[in-house]
């Protein structure tokens, strides 16, 4: 499947400054290890997202709010020359911009924490204050990096503006209230989010499905779990559709929810398949693990083609 044009995507949600660390282990308490490798770079879910879809070639905008420190003004910059609109990044005097320190074990596999930072001051009113470009979106991207009533904002003036919209409800939150979200198109948690929200256990393919279609009975349109190396779960009123993963080596998995997700927004923008664009957000999700880092791991629309021209028919 190809875009046929260029979708136009909003992302209200965060920005963070990632601070991976390459580890052999976790140290015990107490106990100090030295680590082989570390870098610094641009991240945070929202942004990451944004990213995504703009390499892909959507037409993207960012609603977020940095701090007033060096980080902000390169987060502004990078975000700018990833060719994403910064007209409603905002900055917060005297207070720090957000920061997620990573630990990649040698697997690849991620533990990472957040400070919020600048992000927790994103309100409702900056929502407003960027509707008219919101207005004109095909859809609205959301995480929960940012305040909940920002979020839950959003959903509901983008139901009265007519703007599907896209919810991935990380980090988790227990006490996020789902009848708050039934003006939403989309909601894409992974199997333990989905516990938490639906209050269900998630520990097989059955009950993953009936946690997914309690949210569908409580009025959600559409849910997407993702299952890393699983693939993703298509649960609608209608049934249940699995995408497959596509099977690489990955070296590290750090943003690869957001490389789907994103990758999910920009072609669905462009083409309305639903589960087309899923079957192309995986195998985008699948290239970012064979690289370092987030946002550097993510492929343009050119590198993408030739990494799936690459793959064999049964990837």
């Amino acid at each position: 499947m190809s875009a046929t044009k260029p979708g136009r995507i909003a992302v209200v949600g965060s920005n963070m400054v990632d601070l991976v660390t390459y580890i052999t282990r976790m140290p015990a308490p107490g106990e100090t290890v030295e680590a082989p490798d570390f870098e610094i770079g641009p991240g945070g879910k929202g942004a990451n997202q944004a990213v995504a879809a703009a390499r892909l070639g959507s037409q993207v905008a960012m609603v977020t709010k940095v701090g007033g420190d060096i980080f902000g003004e390169n987060t502004r910059r990078n975000l700018a020359e990833q060719g994403i609109d910064t007209t409603h990044v905002g900055t917060v005097p005297g207070k720090s911009s957000g920061v997620a320190p990573i630990f990649v074990d040698p697997q690849g596999e991620n533990s990472i924490l957040i400070v919020k930072g600048a992000n927790a001051d994103l309100s409702p009113a900056d929502v407003d204050a960027a509707e008219e470009t919101l207005r004109a979106a095909d859809l609205i991207l959301m995480q929960m990096e940012v305040p909940r009533e920002t979020v839950l904002h959003t959903v509901r003036r983008a139901a009265e503006w007519g703007v599907r919209t896209i919810l991935n409800p990380a980090p988790a939150a227990a006490d996020l209230n789902v009848d708050d979200l039934r003006d939403l198109s989309f909601l894409v948690p992974n199997e333990s989010e989905l516990a938490l929200l639906s209050g269900l256990p998630t520990g097989s393919e059955e009950e993953i499905e009936a946690a997914a279609r309690s949210l569908i009975a409580r009025g959600i349109g559409t849910v997407i779990v993702t299952l890393g190396g699983r693939g993703a779960r298509l649960v609608t009123g209608e049934g249940v559709v699995r995408i497959p993963a596509v099977r690489v080596t990955p070296v590290d998995t750090t943003g690869a929810g957001d490389a789907f997700i994103g990758a999910f927004a920009h072609f669905l923008a462009a083409t309305g398949d639903v589960e087309g664009a899923l079957t192309q957000a995986a195998c985008y999700a699948a290239h970012s693990v064979t690289g370092r880092g987030t946002q550097k791991s993510y492929a343009t629309a050119e590198v993408f083609a030739d990494f799936c021209r690459s793959l064999p028919p049964s990837a």
